[in-house]
């Protein structure tokens, strides 16, 4: 059964000097305040499009790279997923870099990499997100 979830925000003033709030709607889980100078300068407490893309991406692999790993017969312990969304203003986004390390018994390095490797390319926030280059570092813990 297909899902839909649901986020908005509410945005005042210009770019610059202007500020927001994003909403998680279908969870109900926060309000997060954002600005253009926590996107393009310092996040001083408030998030970003692509912090909430980071958030969305790690958390999206590490589901695929659990799932392809217990298909296997070799469920983690442990996976540990950063995102690094990097945004140059002007351009946008000009890549995303995953750093996963896993605690996953009976599986080699060699094992884990591939893994990743398939993770990367079939999560479904990494298909969405094609046309950004997507890079990845993995090794067991």
């Amino acid at each position: 059964m297909a899902t839909t979830r649901n986020a908005h925000t509410e945005w005042e003033g210009e770019l610059i000097k202007g500020f927001g709030e994003v909403t998680l709607d279908s969870s109900g889980v926060g309000h997060f305040p954002v600005t253009w100078a926590s996107r393009a300068e310092e996040p001083r407490g408030k998030t970003s499009p692509e912090e909430l893309i980071a958030a969305a991406h790690s958390s999206c692999f590490s589901m695929a790279l659990a799932n392809i790993l217990t298909k296997a017969g070799n469920p983690p312990t442990l996976l540990t997923t950063t995102a690094a969304v990097t945004f140059q203003p002007g351009t946008g986004i000009t890549g995303i870099h995953l750093t996963v390390q896993g605690q996953v018994p009976g599986v080699d390095e060699a094992g884990f990499k591939a893994a990743a490797e398939d993770a990367k390319v079939n999560c479904p926030v990494s298909q969405a997100l094609t046309g950004t280059t997507i890079t990845l570092t993995s090794a067991l813990s």
